[in-house]
Order: C-alpha cells, then structure tokens, then sequence
C-alpha cells in the first residue's frame, strides 16, 4: 500500500478517524501506518494473526487511500 509521500501523520491520523468506523481498525491502523509497526508486532499487540492484520490493512487501507 503506497501513501501519498507529502501526507503528514496528522492528516493521515484524521482521515483514518473520519471514513474508518470500528474503533479496532482505526487502532490498527494507526499502529501500523503511522507508528510503523511490523505486521508481527501488530498483530501481538491486537491478539490477532499477521495475516488477520495484513487483510484489515489491505481493505481498510483502500478506504484511506482513495480520500486522500
């Protein structure tokens, strides 16, 4: 998932807390986007697989994306 590179945390943090809806998955996201967690560390942290986490990533991360 690419990012546009003059996005600063601060609106990603924003747009990740307007379109996403479940609390879980904006907290996943902001883990993994924003603080840069591995997809391991991530999925320690939520109790979760790496492959739950890469899955929420991926469709979740479209939403984000296609706003900015």
């Amino acid at each position: 998932m690419k990012i546009k590179e003059d996005i600063t945390n601060s609106q990603l943090e924003e747009t990740i807390d307007q379109y996403i809806r479940n609390e879980k998955y904006r907290d996943i996201l902001k883990r993994k986007l924003i603080d840069g967690l591995t997809y391991e560390a991530t999925a320690e942290e939520f109790d979760m697989s790496p492959r739950q986490i890469k899955t929420i990533i991926k469709e979740q991360g479209a939403k984000i994306i296609a706003r900015l």
